[in-house]
């Protein structure tokens, strides 16, 4: 099912798929995602087309400096004819929640996601609401234009799962695009763009049980504790991931090992999937950044420091 769907994702989105197999990923871990590129390299077209795909309800949040918490999570309204209070849900009732440049919205609206990211549920004047499962939020940020932005607190930061960069395509990839769209394509109809649905939400719920049962040897735990490990003891970062990061990491590769059609994580699960999990649950000391360090090359000097279990 999943060669399926991949399949068929690839008829929206062209050359990305390593941003497909991440975002997969994190569905069937049931983990949220942050997206990081600049505009137009179909981050949206990519989660709605994931929703349509897999049977999914989607919605999409663009947040502004005036957002309000209740603008996401819904709020009472009195009706008048009734003379009595109704509650208006709000879009974070979905399966797929599309939250377009989170940070330029404020902390305060900001932090209406947490309770819904962290127990999938929501509380509106006192009334705690479930949301329908699978919930999953897929948030995206310009890495370039930071003027009137909030960064995001690293408490909300913490429940991502991934933070995935997403990169420019190649030539001949942006050469299919505008072949695509020279033959009628239209990313805001995807019935006309001949994208069909794969399965059903019952059938994603019966995927995300399916990771559970992923095996892992022993080593491997110890492994990804030394990754983790690792990344409180290096001397380019000032703030190392929590142990939230390395379940995140196990959750992760047990479900990229289901998606490479196998019922158990090897240690290249693993190192494939700690660049997502870690690039955001650490911080790299300002004057090493300023030099020019990265995220990136310090998970990558952890990952060759650290013995792989034979």
């Amino acid at each position: 099912m999943i060669d399926n769907i991949k399949k068929e994702l690839s008829k929206a989105i062209v050359e990305q798929e390593k941003v497909v197999e991440l975002v997969l990923t994190a569905l069937l871990c049931n983990g949220h995602v942050l997206l990081e590129g600049v505009p137009g390299l179909a981050k949206t077209l990519t989660i709605k087309a994931l929703g349509k795909t897999m049977g999914l309800d989607f919605k999409r949040i663009q947040f502004t400096p005036d957002l309000m918490p209740s603008d996401v999570t819904g709020t009472n309204i009195y009706n008048v004819s009734k003379k009595e209070f109704e509650m208006v849900k709000g879009p974070v009732f979905t399966n797929l929640l599309l939250g377009d440049e989170i940070n330029r919205t404020p902390p305060k609206t900001q932090s209406g996601l947490l309770e819904a990211m962290e127990e999938g549920a929501v509380t509106i004047e006192g009334k705690t609401e479930i949301l329908q499962k699978p919930f999953i939020v897929f948030a995206t940020q310009n890495p370039i234009e930071y003027e009137g932005t909030y960064p995001l607190p690293e408490a909300l930061l913490d429940r991502f799962l991934f933070k995935i960069k997403v990169e420019y395509l190649s030539e001949n990839g942006e050469i299919e695009i505008l072949r695509r769209y020279h033959k009628g394509f239209k990313s805001v109809d995807l019935d006309k763009a001949g994208l069909e649905q794969i399965c059903t939400r019952e059938e994603v719920l019966e995927l995300q049980k399916s990771v559970e049962n992923i095996k892992v040897e022993e080593g491997l735990f110890e492994y990804i504790v030394k990754i983790i490990s690792a990344t409180r003891e290096n001397g380019y970062i000032e703030m190392g991931s929590s142990p939230r990061g390395a379940i995140a990491m196990l959750q992760a590769s047990k479900a990229y090992a289901l998606i490479q059609n196998r019922d158990f994580v090897i240690p290249e699960d693993i190192k494939y999937v700690a660049y997502p999990v870690l690039r955001h649950r650490i911080i790299v000391k300002a004057e090493y950044e300023m030099e020019g360090m990265t995220s990136e090359a310090v998970i990558e000097n952890i990952l060759s420091s650290v013995k792989v279990p034979r």
